[in-house]
């Protein structure tokens, strides 16, 4: 998934997509400990996107985070 397509993800289903992608991400790297896969390139698509989801939402945290503080400034 691009990540202009992450940022316009509403928030609830972005932190739906990932679970599901951390989720997957493990059962491959646990797959890939008992017989290697066949396409290794997806551990690293996994891991990725998992980051990918990560990014966004720390940003979002971060900016809901600062949009409180200025408003509890505001009215202080």
């Amino acid at each position: 998934m691009k990540y202009e397509e992450i940022k316009s993800t509403p928030t609830r289903e972005l932190i739906e997509r990932y679970k599901e992608e951390k989720l997957r991400y493990q059962k491959l790297r646990f797959t890939d400990a008992v017989s290697k896969l066949d396409q290794p390139s997806k551990l690293k698509e996994a891991r990725r996107n998992v980051a990918r989801y990560l990014t966004e939402l720390n940003a979002r945290r971060i900016s809901f985070e600062l949009a409180a503080m200025n408003r509890k400034e505001e009215q202080d």
